[in-house]
């Protein structure tokens, strides 16, 4: 993943944030912490890259208690971009990181040797947006348009220039795509006032698009890219070695997570509109929708397969975000997901 910050762009969310224990007296707990509170759990830090929709599984397992069910007191730390995530690790400020999964291979060719051990998104949700009545109906309808982005190297704009090159055959500076880089938050506006003639985003920004300015979604990036570890949980591999039960445990309650997802049709709205206070109802309402109809962004279960590390390695390698690329053996350990999907989630 390689967008800077493509959807807390109407947030205002706080930096470091402690799990969520309950309501009532419990939850005056959770916001004023008591001695003893979580006695006997083993506390973790993860260290995500921004606060983002994408990362929702990771947010149903704290709201929903499913990480304090197995032992575990996580505070979560939003990074402020995809790659600082590996620093925090690094620097053991973090035990776990949840980012784009290419910032693990990056730290691993330059010696901070990581291991991915969970998926938290299969797929990108990533949608064009425009006025009623423009078409695009595959990639070679791109040509020639001005689209709205957030800052390169955002995936706004390296996923569909990756899909334009090996999807759909063409380069698109050659073909006269024109990317209008703007801050986030300023994408829809650029279509709505003509300065641009459609927009690439993520949600919430792209339901924001269709709710506040009127515009509908005419493309999904995610129906072409397919299955693909766009973003994952990873550790160090020093960790990893040591700390094979709470990494477990961690997992665990990812499966239970994408389980009650996948299960729920509710859940992922319900868990929004308390994790995006900020997010209007309708946004929330529709960007849920999305993400649960979009396939494979919200993965069944956190395991990482060959298929999904070959896209991300190709889509990475293919968007400049890489160095080089390096194998799946050597970069994903699938003991625990497997373990967490067939013991608490769903095998496939």
């Amino acid at each position: 993943m390689t967008s800077p910050k493509p959807e807390a762009t109407s947030l205002a969310t706080p930096t470091r944030r402690s799990l969520l224990i309950g309501t009532g007296a419990l939850g005056m707990a959770a916001a004023f912490p008591m001695p003893g509170i979580a006695q006997g759990r083993t506390k973790v830090v993860v260290s995500e890259a921004i606060h983002i929709a994408l990362y929702t599984p990771l947010y149903v397992a704290m709201r929903k208690e499913m990480f304090a069910k197995q032992g575990l007191d996580v505070e979560l730390s939003t990074a402020g971009g995809i790659a600082v995530p590996v620093s925090v690790l690094l620097a053991n400020r973090a035990q776990f990181a949840l980012t784009g999964t290419g910032m693990s291979v990056n730290s691993t060719l330059e010696g901070g040797k990581m291991k991915c051990i969970a998926k938290v998104a299969g797929g990108i949700s990533l949608f064009a947006i425009a006025k009623p009545g423009l078409k695009i109906n595959s990639l070679a309808d791109l040509k020639g348009k001005t689209i709205a982005t957030l800052r390169f190297p955002s995936n706004t704009i390296s996923t569909p220039t990756y899909l334009m090159r090996s999807v759909g055959g063409f380069d698109p500076k050659e073909a006269g795509v024109n990317f209008l880089e703007l801050p986030p938050g300023a994408q829809a506006a650029a279509v709505k006032d003509g300065r641009a003639d459609l927009a690439i985003a993520f949600d919430w920004d792209a339901s924001i698009g269709v709710t506040q300015f009127g515009l509908e979604v005419v493309y999904s990036f995610a129906d072409i890219l397919g299955p693909i570890a766009f973003s994952s949980v990873f550790v160090t591999e020093p960790y990893l070695k040591s700390n094979g039960e709470t990494v477990q445990k961690f997992t665990n309650a990812l499966a239970e997570a994408m389980k009650l997802l996948h299960s729920d049709p509710n859940a992922f709205e319900e868990v929004s509109r308390q994790e995006f206070p900020t997010v209007a109802p309708e946004v929330v309402k529709l960007g849920a929708k999305n993400f649960m109809t979009t396939k494979n962004v919200v993965p069944r279960n956190p395991v990482i397969t060959r298929e999904d590390w070959d896209a991300i390695m190709k889509h990475e390698s293919g968007a400049g975000t890489l160095k080089k690329t390096l194998p799946y053996e050597d970069m994903v350990d699938t003991t625990f997901a497997t373990k967490a999907a067939s013991d608490f989630g769903l095998k496939s």
